[in-house]
């Protein structure tokens, strides 16, 4: 009983310790085998299958947790995986999950010693590879000595980039496929569309220029031509088509 007496606030602090550690130590288990994953959806996915992106996100032990992995992918951007921006991870239930894929916006690619360089709104090159995706535009007449993987295309004009993103959401808007894009020396903007050249002038008026592409390019479809909308603005309405036997 004096032993008990001496040490009364031992024995009350090592109960205590020990009824916290029972309740951590049950709440880690129910959590454990109750939040167990055994469904996952997978959306807004194009460039990877939905397996690749499960991989991609289920890295460790823990990754079978839906408590887990909805906490470890909360607002989190993704860095190192070409044409993913984010991933968000949602719990439909306890044992369900669904992974939403944002996908970075391509703005165009090109050619470069062999190989497709894909960049995005700000110039920057985010994947190297023999592919050719057909949902993304050639862009043609970017002066530039050398490409660098994950580093900014060095072209003298910048602002060209959110130009090129501006055009390829236009022609991805109004399900229209370029052929390729292509920049001269002043920065005047061509399309081009099988045998049909769209000359868009120096980027005045993109957004309305499109609007017009579109009603009027069913309507070449097997023509060879310069179809030339530089002029054009909604208050003039200049639009002019020159056939000829071939466009280079």
């Amino acid at each position: 009983m004096e032993f008990l007496r001496l040490h009364k606030s031992l024995i009350i602090l090592g109960l205590t310790a020990g009824i916290v550690f029972a309740l951590l130590a049950g709440g880690i288990f129910y959590i454990l085998h109750n939040y167990a994953i055994t469904h996952i959806y997978v959306d807004g996915n194009t460039r990877y299958t939905n397996e690749e992106i499960i991989d991609l996100v289920q890295t460790s032990p823990l990754s079978g947790n839906s408590l887990f992995l909805s906490l470890q992918y909360r607002d989190k951007a993704i860095t190192d995986v070409p044409f993913v921006e984010r991933i968000d991870v949602e719990i439909v239930s306890k044992d369900t999950v669904r992974i939403r894929v944002y996908e970075k916006m391509l703005a165009g690619y090109i050619r470069y010693l062999g190989r497709y360089m894909y960049f995005d709104r700000d110039g920057i090159v985010v994947e190297s590879t023999t592919e050719e995706y057909s949902d993304v535009p050639l862009v043609m007449g970017l002066d530039f000595d050398h490409v660098v993987l994950y580093q900014k295309l060095p072209v003298e004009k910048e602002e060209i980039f959110s130009q090129i993103l501006d055009i390829t959401r236009l022609l991805n808007k109004y399900s229209m496929k370029a052929d390729r894009i292509y920049f001269d020396a002043g920065y005047h903007v061509y399309l081009y569309f099988g045998g049909v050249e769209v000359s868009l002038g120096a980027g005045e008026e993109i957004d309305e220029k499109v609007i017009q592409l579109q009603n009027i390019l069913p309507d070449l479809v097997g023509k060879h031509g310069v179809l030339r909308l530089d002029d054009y603005s909604s208050t003039t309405g200049n639009i002019t088509f020159e056939e000829r036997n071939s466009i280079k």
